[in-house]
């Protein structure tokens, strides 16, 4: 009887495992669907872009923007809350981090202006993280399903696998923000280095016919010279 007791109760931690791990694998069902995103746009001359993020109650939204393309590469940032009050307005600025604490339950703009420039536009990346937000992580209720009937102790309690999940999906989560912010500041670079490049081309191309220039008139300058000494002179 005691082998039958074993058996059966390792049965039953194997199908509670694979139950946990089948709940976590559908979309959603496991940590919810995530409010963060991030976002690459092209930002006209003399024009201004304004996005909205619904926000929660006594929540906290980070928003981290870079200009990654564009003369001068900057741009006017704000943000503004549901209420209309402007909470963050910067000018000119190339890239900045915002945290908006605790936040209030409605639509936040975040705004990008391009106004004061005539001519060039900016290439502009945002993201946006929202904690504490709602579905984030699965509640105690789509839990409660999965506990044993017979409410036996696990050697595997259900509660330290929740847990252990939910720290692994928040880094998770961190790792992807932090290679999307990595991809961001790659992209930056990279503009940077081709527009030096174009720039160094250019000044050394215009060095090279500058030095040709000067040699080309000495040559000629010395010819003169020495045909001018050496000419007979005629009575």
């Amino acid at each position: 009887m005691e082998v039958i007791r074993k058996k059966t109760r390792s049965k039953r931690q194997l199908l509670l495992l694979a139950a946990v791990c089948f709940w976590c694998l559908e979309p959603g069902s496991c940590f919810g669907q995530s409010q963060d995103s991030e976002f690459t746009f092209l930002l006209p001359a003399g024009r201004s872009e304004c996005f909205f993020q619904a926000g929660i109650k006594n929540g906290s939204m980070e928003v981290e923007y870079q200009v990654i393309a564009g003369a001068g590469m900057d741009v006017d940032f704000a943000v503004i809350s549901p209420q209309g009050v402007q909470l963050v307005l910067e000018s000119r600025r190339s890239d900045g981090v915002h945290v908006v604490d605790p936040t209030e339950e409605g639509d936040y703009e975040i705004c990008f202006d391009n106004s004061f420039s005539r001519f060039s536009e900016k290439m502009v990346f945002f993201e946006i993280i929202i904690d504490g937000q709602v579905g984030d992580v699965g509640g105690d209720e789509e839990w409660a399903g999965l506990e044993e009937p017979a409410g036996n102790l696990l050697e595997y309690k259900l509660e330290d696998i929740r847990e252990s999940m939910d720290s692994l999906y928040r880094r998770l989560e961190r790792s992807r923000q932090m290679q999307t912010v990595l991809r961001a500041f790659e992209a930056r670079d990279r503009n940077l280095l081709e527009d030096n490049l174009w720039r160094v081309s250019f000044w050394s191309c215009a060095s090279v016919l500058v030095m040709l220039c000067v040699a080309l008139t000495q040559v000629q300058y010395n010819l003169f010279l020495f045909i001018g000494l050496h000419s007979p002179q005629t009575v």
